[in-house]
């Protein structure tokens, strides 16, 4: 289950949802923007990162990172990346906080030791989504977090009751937004079942909702790509690793218009020119 991709998405949508689960959440929660960064030198990749509004300079950063598998590397990792990126972008910041996100204890790093100073600061908030409640008497966005760690027998009953507690409690974009992302954990969770059998597992028509509009998408993508594929070999023989790596990186549409055009190569000067072509006009 696809757990990160799912996780950036609930804090785009909704990004003061981190601090629904903090104890000590600042005042302006609701202006704050996330995003991802980068730290070179050495190279970092900091998963989740709330800025602080523009006008709010200095401003206070916060840091989270959704840990699903077990690392006991994870605190030097966390900890160098956060104070790195903060020392990068001191005149930015006032303070720093630290939010680690985990379905449960048993997933924590095994030695804690050498910092327990920083676990047991007010700056640092360890999260158990096995530790938050009853799913029910949750937010709902807090609840759509907690959905991702259920065993899939009782997902399937609290994803109808949170689909139908959205519709009474929430406006229609937001609603909206709920929809999309409790379908796209259903549909990673239930990976081995049809369409057909999400749909009534839930109780609604995948075909109105965005995940399966972008998994028709990627699925028409991928197909179109194996067919022309198949047909420049058949008409200009065996494509080189060079080739290959370009013509998969095409968009669909690129693909649709190759595919056209291969009707009339004899050779492969006559794809290296449609292709050499493209790169004119980009």
């Amino acid at each position: 289950m696809r757990r990160d991709s799912i996780f950036y998405k609930l804090f785009q949508q909704s990004p003061s949802l981190l601090f629904e689960l903090l104890t000590n959440p600042p005042n302006n929660a609701a202006e704050y923007r996330f995003d991802s960064v980068a730290v070179k030198e050495p190279k970092f990749e900091i998963d989740g990162v709330f800025l602080p509004p523009p006008n709010q300079n200095p401003g206070v950063v916060y840091f989270c990172e959704v840990q699903f598998q077990k690392d006991e590397r994870l605190y030097e990792r966390v900890f160098a990346e956060s104070y790195l990126y903060f020392y990068r972008n001191r005149d930015r910041f006032s303070n720093l906080h630290i939010a680690i996100i985990y379905p449960s204890r048993n997933l924590e790093q095994t030695d804690i030791g050498p910092y327990l100073s920083q676990l047991n600061s007010p700056q640092v908030y360890r999260i158990y989504l096995d530790e938050l409640g009853d799913i029910r008497s949750l937010p709902v966005w807090v609840a759509l977090m907690v959905l991702t760690i259920l065993e899939e027998n009782r997902a399937t009953e609290e994803a109808r009751y949170l689909l139908a507690r959205s519709h009474q409690e929430t406006p229609r974009p937001e609603n909206r937004a709920i929809i999309d992302l409790l379908t796209t954990i259903m549909v990673y969770k239930f990976e081995g079942k049809s369409q057909r059998e999400v749909e009534e597992m839930l109780g609604i028509t995948l075909k109105e909702t965005r995940v399966y509009r972008e998994i028709k998408e990627e699925g028409r993508e991928e197909g179109e790509k194996s067919l022309i594929l198949r047909q420049l070999n058949r008409r200009v023989g065996e494509l080189s690793q060079e080739v290959l790596k370009h013509v998969e990186s095409l968009s669909l549409e690129q693909l649709e218009n190759l595919g056209e055009a291969l009707l009339d190569f004899t050779s492969m000067a006559d794809l290296d020119a449609w292709l050499s072509g493209l790169d004119g006009n980009s």
